[in-house]
């Protein structure tokens, strides 16, 4: 036991799980967490704005694997991380948000407090997996054990906890909380058998990789080798299995091709997928064959697709459970490679717009990159499927909520997470504009990464289902902005592309630089249908 304030509390809870970077701001009413920080040597990165934050700790917990942290002041500053929170539920990400909240004993009708919110924690709780308030300098600790063991026990979900101001800089007897060790579950041995039964004596099996997959890589390939299963992904799936490997088809289940591997499969084992219809897109999947499913998460498991087989667990142990209970190697038959073609040939059909920028891009992309994308076109209809990544969590997509302004924070966070790596933002000149201050941050921050903006002048996609509809596009068109200029106003190097096939030196140079730096490519205004 020792005595701390709360401010001391908190770091030392966090300290304790691991954390060393917190993206944030510090405001009036949390400077008693931000001392503390400093006295414990954590690293503080500070952006711009309290979504860009949220956004930071969501791409920082994707690539690190670890819960990202994200500290704000109260009221109107937590409220705008919230969109960042609900970003992180929809994909599974873990990210701790912490807010001071209004002192104890405030009246509960409210007195006109500074930030005062009327049931700030009832607004949060409406996005993560639960919103907590701390009672006391005592809790502290053990509210920080439970957040983590609510993020990391099961299925990954945000978290908020609300302290009450006042408890930042009183001091208490704190008794710190270990770390509670994570089990990797395992489904029960029948329903293990009765998957390698399944598995074994398939003919056309295929494997479907989500998000839920990316700490398992290793075992889905030895899984995927195992059965010689063509490996189809998710968004968030995307790079799980290189997508270099022979078996690999890629990423999007959303094309003609996708489904007719899956509905003319005879199993199709799903792993940490909801098989949702941000991915689908063309509605569900008709699987005549057998579906197994594997997944952390016991509702998730029956969402959208009751599995003939419920494997229940972890995803890294469930698989090697599977793969050690399967005959040898099965021969290769050719169908991932069939796959994968006629997957491109839908890929290079939805995607022939940005077909320059793509074939500029594959080449820097390797081993070590990490590509973070907006909600926009260039990503959903190009990167998506037409540029191959190669290691789990190389690309940062916001898939569930299809938040606008993810891309470039996100970055931020991967690069923070993995200073090794290269990264690469992309975003439309709508998207970009949610969170463009996160370039001073980036600047500040010395970060060597391109920042690619495809400006089409507007919201392109809503402005084709506006033409799609017969309606005359409105509230759509936004006036030119010198991107570059715009950049350097920040401190980062600014270059406009007038040729796409100068972004394959362009790119190669911007990680050599010394700040960040925007590249930005203007590309036909007209719709694309």
């Amino acid at each position: 036991m020792a005595t701390l304030t709360g401010g001391e509390a908190l770091v030392t809870a966090l300290s304790a799980h691991g954390v060393d970077t917190v993206f944030g701001i510090p405001g009036t009413h949390n400077l008693g967490a931000f001392a503390a920080l400093t006295s414990a040597g954590l690293r503080t990165i500070l952006t711009r704005h309290e979504q860009g934050a949220g956004y930071a700790a969501d791409g920082y917990a994707r690539v690190s694997g670890r819960p990202g942290v994200c500290l704000t002041t109260t009221g109107p500053a937590i409220l705008n991380a919230a969109a960042s929170a609900a970003q992180a539920w929809s994909d599974s990400v873990p990210v701790l948000f912490i807010s001071p909240g209004l002192p104890t004993g405030h009246p509960g009708l409210g007195n006109g407090y500074l930030h005062e919110v009327r049931d700030q924690r009832a607004a949060m709780a409406a996005l993560v997996a639960y919103s907590h308030r701390v009672g006391s300098v005592a809790e502290i600790p053990l509210a920080v054990a439970n957040a983590f063991s609510s993020m990391l026990g099961g299925r990954p979900r945000p978290v908020h906890l609300e302290i009450p101001l006042d408890l930042f800089d009183a001091c208490g007897d704190v008794t710190l909380t270990a770390p509670v060790q994570r089990s990797l579950a395992v489904p029960p041995e029948p329903a293990l058998d009765a998957a390698a039964a399944a598995l074994g004596a398939a003919h056309r099996p295929v494997v479907l990789a989500g998000g839920g997959a990316k700490g398992a890589s290793g075992q889905l390939r030895a899984l995927a080798e195992r059965c010689a299963a063509p490996v189809l992904t998710t968004a968030n799936g995307k790079g799980v299995l290189d997508e270099d490997h022979p078996l690999s088809v890629g990423a999007g289940l959303h094309h003609p091709s996708a489904r007719r591997l899956v509905e003319n499969s005879d199993v199709v084992l799903a792993v940490g997928t909801e098989l949702a219809p941000s991915d689908l897109w063309n509605g569900p999947y008709a699987l005549p064959g057998t579906l197994i499913r594997i997944d952390v998460d016991a509702s998730a498991i029956v969402t959208n697709a009751d599995p003939a087989i419920r494997l229940l667990g972890d995803a890294g142990a469930t698989l090697a459970a599977l793969t050690a209970r399967l005959p040898g190697d099965r021969p290769d038959d050719d169908r991932a490679r069939s796959a994968r073609d006629a997957l491109g040939a839908d890929a290079e059909a939805e995607g022939r717009r940005w077909r320059d920028i793509l074939t500029a891009l594959a080449p820097v992309v390797d081993s070590t990159t990490i590509v973070a994308g907006d909600s926009t076109m260039t990503c959903y209809y190009g990167l998506l499927s037409g540029l191959r990544v190669h290691r789990p969590a190389g690309f940062l997509y916001p898939t569930g909520a299809g938040t606008l302004g993810y891309g470039l924070p996100a970055a931020i966070g991967a690069a923070v997470a993995a200073p090794d790596a290269r990264v690469l933002a992309v975003l439309g000149d709508g998207g970009i504009m949610f969170t463009v201050a996160e370039l001073a941050t980036a600047a500040q921050l010395g970060l060597a990464l391109p920042v690619l903006v495809v400006d089409n002048g507007g919201y392109g996609e809503i402005r084709n289902e506006m033409v799609d509809r017969g309606d005359r596009p409105v509230a759509v068109d936004l006036a030119p902005v010198d991107f570059a200029a715009l950049a350097g106003s920040m401190g980062c190097h600014g270059i406009r592309i007038d040729d796409p096939t100068a972004l394959t030196a362009e790119v190669a140079s911007a990680w050599q630089a010394d700040r960040p730096t925007l590249l930005w490519i203007s590309e036909d205004r007209t719709p694309e249908r």
